[in-house]
């Protein structure tokens, strides 16, 4: 997995880098475990733009990728190929299990054709298994983890991330997760996480290098509120630099926002389970 430079014969091909896709095994995927999605590139059933910026982009066949596993417990599988996801940045691996059934699945970090993996609370540590947090040692990586028990992976699914296990309360039934971002969470020990690090790891090392390429991502370009006229935006330049009528900073919609506020909302369920920052410790 190398990242691919291209010769400069246009301006916007001369930064611009992309992968050379030498782990990918097959150009064709499991036709019976992929489905058409369609795109509202931004507008609501009326046809009217609802989430500006947005495009239908280019054409993607959508993989189903299996993100629980608890349902195939004691059943071997073996990677039979890596392929790429048009729909996430990390790529995906076919797993065929001993009684022939076949799911994708995310790949890891290192992973090759021919690779064993399991999901049973009585495998082996190693990368690919997926086992619950309260049979996981501490200072063991996992991605693809879940919130709540017996739901499927929600977090932890992006590109060379991994979370680690810092340790657990037995009494209280919960298990310490640092994530990728740095913050420390505990969760149910019942919850189901898979052993490793997720895999291409260079993804955020692409330069995209040219407006064309945004928008076969389905993006469409994002212009400030500064830069538009009073009559589109409530930042527009004439009232905001002669603060002829704005007094505050305020949204697209007109609500007052206040430079520095939090926006979560408070109260929310999850609070409960957030310990605090790792690097506050």
């Amino acid at each position: 997995m190398l990242i691919k430079e291209y010769k400069p014969y246009t301006p916007s091909r001369r930064f611009m880098t992309g992968y050379d896709f030498s782990e990918i095994t097959t150009t064709k995927p499991h036709k019976p475990l992929t489905k058409m999605l369609g795109s509202t590139g931004g507008r609501n059933s009326a046809g009217r733009v609802t989430s500006r910026f947005r495009w239908w982009g280019h054409k993607k066949l959508y993989r189903i990728v299996d993100f629980r596993g608890y349902d195939k417990l004691n059943i071997p599988a073996k990677i039979s190929t890596i392929e790429y996801d048009p729909y996430r940045n990390v790529r995906i691996a076919l797993a065929t299990f001993a009684d022939g059934e076949k799911r994708y699945v995310l790949a890891r970090k290192g992973i090759k054709v021919g690779d064993a993996i399991m999901t049973w609370d009585a495998a082996i540590i190693q990368s690919g298994n997926r086992k619950q947090l309260k049979n996981i040692p501490e200072w063991v990586n996992v991605y693809n983890l879940e919130v709540t028990p017996f739901t499927k992976g929600k977090l932890i699914k992006w590109a060379g991330n991994y979370g680690v296990i810092m340790g657990r309360d037995e009494a209280l039934w919960v298990t310490f997760v640092k994530l990728p971002s740095g913050q420390l969470r505990k969760f149910n020990d019942n919850c189901w996480a898979t052993i490793g690090e997720l895999g291409n790891e260079i993804h955020k090392n692409i330069v995209i290098g040219k407006a064309g390429r945004q928008r076969w991502l389905g993006k469409k370009p994002h212009v400030l509120g500064l830069s538009m006229n009073p009559v589109d935006h409530p930042h527009g330049w004439w009232e905001w630099h002669t603060g002829s009528g704005l007094k505050h900073r305020k949204a697209f919609n007109g609500r007052v926002v206040d430079p520095g506020k939090k926006t979560r909302r408070s109260g929310k369920w999850s609070d409960r389970f957030i310990v605090q920052s790792m690097n506050k410790i």
